[in-house]
């Protein structure tokens, strides 16, 4: 397809990939070598870090996927080609959402203040509970690949045996899939936002009580509060845009929806995941320091080249 809406959408996913690369890649070069060197760094560091691992493979595999369908769909009906990126795909998204609910939830633990036992024992084992989540994510990543190869075997059999007309086995393996995927993206979401509405109530609680004892509302305390959830709103935002986006595409399965429908919703799929880092680099104070160092000394090389310029003419 070459057409200007083709062609513009195209300039906007391949900026937004560019953008994405840049962001994640900048966090994996930050954190990285203190990780190696050190080999001890935070915990929230250690999740942005594999989170932006996780977020470059699914920004190549999405960028594949426009170029794929908008320029050589044929390159679909390689079977070793489409599984390959179904599997990188789900893979990817799969890592890239629980990993990011994961940070929401270490926020809630390491930022809000709450009484109750439960809490403080989930409180006190924050590295036990995110790795049992984590875990338990794989069970919904095994399903939706067991889903992958059911669906290639109905379509290498529809192949073999020449009959395309017997739709049902194909469409109830769709729905399953489709179903997999909701489940799957919808928990992350529904826990990544219940993080969030305890964050606010926990800042509540605290700026009553700062204005019970006459100490006032700027303090550290609260504005960590207001910075952790400037972050997870954020994700929640940008989390369901991709929600929506993907939930659309998939749901085609009749390819019954307007292709423009379908262009737009490819091309804010990337939006998510490097949108998202920039927000982490800016909602982590070590990455601020070391993002805002970056764009000085690039300033300065800038400044440098300009002046042996003006000096050469």
């Amino acid at each position: 397809m070459k057409t200007l809406l083709g062609q513009i959408l195209s300039v906007l996913v391949t900026a937004q990939f560019a953008l994405g690369s840049f962001a994640n890649g900048f966090i994996i070069l930050v954190n990285c070598p203190d990780w190696i060197k050190k080999r001890k760094i935070s915990l929230v560091d250690q999740i942005v870090t594999v989170l932006a691992i996780s977020r470059i493979g699914f920004l190549w595999v999405a960028l594949i996927v426009w170029y794929t369908a908008e320029y050589n769909s044929a390159l679909n009906g390689i079977t070793v080609f489409r599984i390959t990126i179904n599997i990188t795909w789900t893979v990817s998204s799969h890592f890239t959402s629980w990993l990011a609910t994961s940070l929401s939830i270490l926020y809630l633990l390491k930022i809000a203040n709450f009484s109750s036992l439960l809490f403080l024992y989930l409180k006190w084992r924050v590295k036990c509970v995110l790795l049992v989540i984590l875990l338990g994510s794989l069970i919904f990543l095994v399903f939706q690949l067991i889903a992958i190869s059911m669906y290639e075997n109905v379509v290498s059999n529809e192949k073999e045996e020449n009959m395309t007309w017997k739709t049902k086995p194909r469409y109830f393996v769709q729905v399953s899939n489709f179903t997999i995927y909701l489940v799957s993206i919808l928990i992350p979401f529904i826990m990544s936002l219940i993080s969030l509405v305890l964050l606010i109530f926990s800042l509540w609680k605290h700026l009553k009580k700062m204005q019970l004892s006459g100490k006032g509302s700027q303090d550290h305390s609260t504005k960590v509060h207001i910075r952790a959830l400037q972050t997870v709103v954020s994700f929640l935002f940008l989390f369901a845009i991709y929600f929506f986006d993907t939930i659309i595409s998939l749901w085609n399965f009749d390819k019954m929806l307007n292709k423009l429908i379908l262009m737009f919703c490819n091309a804010l799929v990337i939006l998510y995941p490097s949108s998202h880092s920039f927000i982490l680099i800016w909602g982590n104070k070590k990455l601020t320091q070391a993002f805002l160092s970056f764009l000085w000394q690039l300033k300065f090389q800038l400044r440098e080249r300009s002046k042996l310029g003006v000096v050469s003419l």
